[in-house]
């Protein structure tokens, strides 16, 4: 039962958010053989003020062998 939680900057469109949610689901059911009925996708918008201590340290920093692509950013140029 794969749950997909997408963390990004507010601003992109409801439409957007939908195609992305399709395409995931799409993706999940190709690559891990699991049917619509099983995939969920959420999308928490934070500012990008916020995204250092909501997102980067807890979700990036913290939790790096979790992670199977890495960041190209660097925090101290946003």
């Amino acid at each position: 039962m794969p749950h997909v939680i997408v963390k990004l900057w507010p601003g992109k469109s409801e439409q957007q958010k939908q195609e992305l949610a399709e395409r995931i689901t799409k993706d999940v059911m190709d690559v891990l053989h699991y049917g619509a009925e099983s995939v969920s996708v959420a999308f928490e918008e934070v500012k990008s003020s916020e995204w250092r201590e909501k997102v980067y340290q807890p979700d990036i920093i913290a939790k790096r062998e979790q992670l199977y692509k890495q960041p190209g950013y660097d925090m101290n140029d946003l």
